[in-house]
């Protein structure tokens, strides 16, 4: 018996083994399916899929026998990958110096073989499909043929689970960093809520005790301190609204009644006084879906189109259509709309348009991509149609499944 030699890029091939993950695994379908297949278009009683490691043959897959690794130096498959063949055939082992007096021969019969090196993206052969069989024969060429291409789809399901495998970490990766920014913009919410609080109040005390002793252009700059201030109030309180949409997200859906959500929408947004709300009020309608998401997508909406109207009389109309896959629900307004080239931008994280709302402050860029962001974790998709001066249309839709 003649052990195979070890190969001159044994320590990048040891470490291109062990980065598929697939050493000491559990058997699976997809693999034992290859073995099956190859096994009966070969006829041959045996066939394994392997991985050569430091010192054994480690069997991904394997039909015809009970054990699922092997030491490396008895290995058929030790000489196969150092073979520069893309297949390794040995008609009668019994014949051949490198493994006549081998155990896996003497004790276990295996008389036929052939093997068909797996080599990675990177050229490193990893291992084998092989087909063992207990009497000595030959091949035909499609025989040959379809171990080289099923070898090819064993290398395919190693990457396939490898880049799954990356795949989950990358996911686990981003949970963790989007969980420690949920945690960042509490902190920051909560640290700067307060002084900011503080600020608006003392900026209001000053004004009102001092209104007599100061100038017009003091109590100005104080009215720009406080507008400022509030401003930034609301960006803290947005960016922290987009950080915690999705955890808003998972919450169970419920049955909701739309005449009543929408009341209570309008409620929400100010939209009792001084603005034509008009909305389904159709008392038997109702939808399954999560409400604090529809809550969120909703108060965003109303609130820009009020907000983004410079009209004396404001209109507002949400219309709804129960699809047999998705409930589509629509906004309306007659603002000052939104230019064709800003469309495109609008649902963007802190993307603003320059624009003053209609008390004079400018936008976080935050309530659109919140809106966004919320629509797609309910498996749906927003649009707007929108005219300058004449006002905007938001369309979304939210999956029923």
């Amino acid at each position: 018996m003649i052990a195979p030699q070890i190969p001159k890029n044994e320590y990048q091939r040891q470490k291109a083994v062990e980065k598929y993950g697939l050493l000491d695994t559990l058997p699976e379908e997809s693999f034992d399916n290859i073995t099956r297949l190859i096994s009966y278009i070969c006829d041959t009683p045996i066939a394994l899929i392997t991985l050569l490691d430091k010192d054994r043959n480690f069997l991904k897959s394997h039909l015809g026998i009970p054990f699922n690794e092997s030491p490396r130096e008895i290995s058929f498959c030790g000489h196969a990958i150092n073979s520069d063949d893309d297949i390794m055939i040995v008609e009668d082992s019994r014949k051949d110096e490198r493994f006549h007096d081998n155990p896996l021969v003497s004790e276990y019969g295996a008389i036929f073989y052939a093997g068909v090196p797996l080599v990675n993206n990177d050229g490193y052969k990893l291992g084998t499909l092989c087909v063992y069989d207990h009497k000595p024969r030959k091949l035909d060429s499609k025989q040959i043929n379809a171990m080289l291409d099923l070898s090819k789809q064993v290398m395919n399901l190693y990457e396939q689970k490898y880049n799954n495998t990356q795949l989950k970490k990358f996911q686990t990766h981003l949970e963790e960093r989007n969980e420690n920014l949920k945690k960042f913009a509490s902190i920051v919410s909560h640290d700067l809520k307060s002084p900011i609080s503080n600020i608006v109040m003392l900026t209001e005390l000053l004004k009102e005790e001092n209104q007599s002793n100061l100038s017009e252009e003091s109590i100005q700059y104080i009215e720009y301190l406080r507008t400022s201030s509030l401003s930034l109030r609301d960006y803290v309180d947005g960016l922290l609204q987009f950080y915690k949409s999705d955890h808003t997200i998972k919450k169970k859906r419920e049955h909701i009644n739309l005449s009543a959500f929408f009341l209570e929408i309008k409620e929400l947004s100010a939209a009792a006084v001084n603005v034509d709300f008009e909305y389904p009020k159709d008392n038997n309608t109702t939808v399954y879906a999560n409400k604090s998401a529809l809550q969120q997508v909703f108060l965003n909406l109303i609130t820009n189109a009020i907000k983004y109207n410079s009209k004396e009389h404001i209109k507002i109309s949400i219309s709804f259509e129960d699809t047999k896959s998705h409930y589509t629900f629509s906004v309306k307004d007659n603002g000052d709309g939104i230019s064709e080239n800003d469309r495109s931008k609008i649902f963007e994280l802190f993307t603003t348009l320059g624009k003053e709302d209609r008390d004079g402050n400018m936008g976080s860029g935050i309530g659109l991509a919140t809106v966004k962001r919320i629509v797609n974790y309910l498996d749906g998709t927003i649009t707007v149609d929108s005219q300058i001066n004449e006002g905007s249309v938001f369309h979304f839709t939210v999956c029923k499944d």
